[in-house]
């Protein structure tokens, strides 16, 4: 019964943080299973468009390392600012929020060659972190109970405390960058004189994801829209 209800709790997450989280959970369960390894996961330019790997082009943002204290801390904050974001700020833009990770994760393969970066799944977890953050600056955090700050702040106490865990900070610079670029192009670069909106979800997105209901910027196509009451004619 337990299971049950755990089970029906995780189905009402929304769509795009269950899937995200059950694929990154379950791609680390493979390899502690020893059904995968961690070779066959990571992202290498020479084996993606020489070798035809494209998976690994996924596959480099799921893995989080062997379970233990780092994967169920990533986990956390996964699924934690993912589901904000989309109970949030994309509530209702499924299609838009699918393309944010789109758009980061081509982002993120594009800076990671030049870092040699071969697990990406981290800098997409501080690109979600950063998103909230600055969509949420009046916010104030509690981190584990040990520091209180603005939610913009957040970020940056991720990337200190995963320092003091001795992985490398080159990861979560490489999220916080292309959060920054996408907060940017999204929220700041509109309003500005001139300015407008230069990330446009693809309308094959929408028309998957998005339901009319569920999206707040829907309009009718005149087929769709009722026809006009016109007067009798005058006799």
């Amino acid at each position: 019964m337990a299971w049950q209800g755990l089970a029906a709790e995780f189905l009402q997450v929304p769509a795009v943080t269950r899937i995200y989280t059950a694929a990154c959970v379950l791609t680390t369960a493979a390899v502690q299973l020893e059904l995968l390894t961690p070779f066959q996961l990571y992202f290498n330019p020479h084996l993606v468009f020489r070798k035809f790997q494209v998976w690994r082009l996924v596959t480099s943002f799921l893995f989080f390392g062997p379970l233990g204290f780092s994967f169920f801390f990533n986990m956390l904050f996964v699924f934690r600012y993912c589901r904000m974001l989309e109970e949030g700020s994309f509530r209702g833009r499924t299609a838009d929020f699918v393309f944010m990770f789109l758009f980061g994760g081509v982002l993120m393969i594009l800076l990671g060659l030049l870092g040699s970066l071969f697990f990406l799944g981290q800098a997409l977890m501080a690109m979600l972190v950063y998103v909230w953050s600055r969509r949420s600056p009046s916010v104030r955090v509690n981190f584990f109970g040990l520091l209180t700050f603005q939610a913009p702040f957040l970020p940056w106490a991720l990337m200190g405390f995963s320092l003091l865990l001795g992985n490398s900070i080159l990861v979560d610079l490489l999220g916080i960058a292309v959060g920054h670029i996408y907060y940017f192009l999204e929220d700041v670069f509109p309003n500005q004189p001139g300015g407008k909106r230069l990330l446009l979800t693809p309308g094959f997105l929408k028309l998957l994801l998005d339901t009319p209901e569920e999206d707040p910027n829907y309009l009718p196509l005149p087929e769709e829209q009722p026809e006009p009451h016109l007067p009798p004619p005058q006799q």
